[in-house]
């Protein structure tokens, strides 16, 4: 997707093809996954790149920005200012910058970021590798150099949201949602099976709503049900699906496959039915218990991680008491919450007054996630006694760390195996182990893998 606006005329020009390029991801997986393919075609044209370094040495930088929130935003600026200092220390010959903060804020960024070389949109990798000497390889677009453990990798299926939640940029970022074809997905399946993959986290900024734009409806359980029948793929993680017209026979591909793990990312923000309105989310309270009820009778044992809101504009005492009830309620395994930051261009930003105190948001963040707190350690102490398939993906101090179907990389809480409890050689990452919880605490869970 090219934009006419991301034209970079008075810059210095970036030939140099074969020198040094250190890649800064910021954000989401998703932004992780456009990383990856850009490190592919980088390296395709002679560069050596290091991603995520934490001692940045290449003669190039390029950060690839988050713009979703305001903590997102900071965190971008941030990481640009350290190395436009590097820059005039003379360590660094060339600065870009791409990604989601800069396809929204373009001009903004380059008239405050004098120090920056080029800035691009986010879905201007063939020109980067243009500016730089290189020539993009279509016929490579889908190749990745994972960054990941090379055991599991990050399956982005679509682009974009056709959502207009009241809250959320990601519309005026990213645009509307544009599916990739089942046939082209499988193969990117297969080919990453082929290099040593095993679990997948299938990503996109609506799950749900996979294939409507292609297809003409949805096709998320079709989807899945390919995936799972592919040779070599082990476990099968979906992550931030839409509550409203929930596809109920994803939840059938679910119970039918032993290797789509029983989790599910479904965000949810809020209960009360005048924020929902408010929010735009076109779900009521009553439906989301509904659909939290359906989810945990059709799969047993699911683990649901869900991400909720408050602060919203017209956020009452008793809306905010409606929400940490149904917390109560849900007992929800996973869960992330965030303090309403109004957006400039959005529904919210337009048609409400940010009109929640800003510690009264952070106070009622605190108690939420108080509450959660509570929740987890039970959830956690629950497993204590069971036999769990462990996947291993890190050596760390004493300990082997691994993840269980219900934990998502980064995010959820881990499995750690000490060392001096294992027989003979240990532990190899990626290894599928059962494991025996004998402990927890409020994160993780300690284990002995069964003889």
């Amino acid at each position: 997707m090219k934009n006419e606006k991301f034209t970079n005329e008075t810059s210095l020009p970036l030939k140099g093809v074969g020198g040094s390029i250190d890649l800064i991801t910021l954000g989401c997986s998703k932004n992780l996954v456009d990383s990856e393919k850009l490190i592919r075609q980088l390296e395709l044209n002679g560069f050596k790149v290091t991603h995520d370094a934490e001692n940045p040495q290449g003669e190039i930088a390029i950060v690839n920005t988050c713009g979703f929130i305001g903590d997102a935003k900071e965190e971008s600026i941030n990481m640009i200012l350290q190395l436009a200092q590097r820059k005039q220390q003379g360590k660094l010959r060339q600065l870009i910058v791409m990604g989601c903060l800069s396809q929204r804020y373009f001009q903004e960024l380059k008239t405050e970021l004098p120090e920056v070389d080029r800035f691009y949109g986010k879905f201007d990798w063939e020109q980067i590798v243009t500016d730089l000497g290189g020539t993009y390889r279509k016929e490579a677009q889908n190749d990745r150099r994972l960054t990941t453990p090379s055991h599991y990798a990050y399956l982005k299926i679509s682009e974009g949201c056709n959502r207009q939640c009241a809250y959320c940029a990601i519309p005026i970022i990213t645009g509307k949602q544009k599916s990739r074809s089942i046939e082209e997905i499988v193969a990117e399946v297969e080919a990453l099976v082929a290099k040593g993959v095993k679990e997948f986290q299938v990503i996109a900024q609506e799950l749900t709503g996979y294939g409507t734009d292609l297809y003409g409806k949805q096709m998320i359980a079709e989807l899945i049900n390919r995936i799972a029948q592919v040779p070599g793929v082990e476990w099968i993680r979906l992550h931030y699906a839409y509550p409203a017209n929930f596809p109920m026979e994803l939840l059938q591909v679910m119970k039918r496959h032993d290797n789509v793990c029983k989790y599910l990312d479904i965000a949810l923000q809020h209960i009360s039915d005048s924020q929902l309105s408010a929010m735009r989310r076109h779900i009521t309270r009553k439906q989301t218990y509904d659909l939290i009820e359906t989810i945990r009778r059709e799969v047993p044992g699911i683990h649901l991680r869900t991400t909720l809101m408050v602060g919203f504009p017209g956020e009452t005492e008793e809306d905010f008491q409606e929400l940490l009830d149904f917390v109560r309620w849900a007992k929800f395994e996973r869960m992330g919450a965030f303090a309403y930051s109004e957006e400039e261009g959005t529904y919210g930003a337009e048609h409400y007054e940010d009109n929640v105190p800003e510690e009264v948001k952070q106070a009622r963040l605190s108690k939420l996630m108080r509450l959660q707190q509570q929740i987890s350690e039970e959830v956690q102490q629950s497993k204590v006694g069971q036999t769990m398939q462990v996947v291993i993906d890190r050596e760390e101090g004493d300990y082997f760390i691994g993840r269980t179907e219900y934990d998502s990389p980064e995010v959820d809480p881990e499995v750690l195996i000490k060392r001096s409890l294992l027989k003979g050689d240990g532990l190899q990452l990626g290894q599928f182990v059962q494991v025996r919880i004998e402990s927890a605490d409020e994160f993780d869970l300690y284990g002995i893998p069964n003889d």
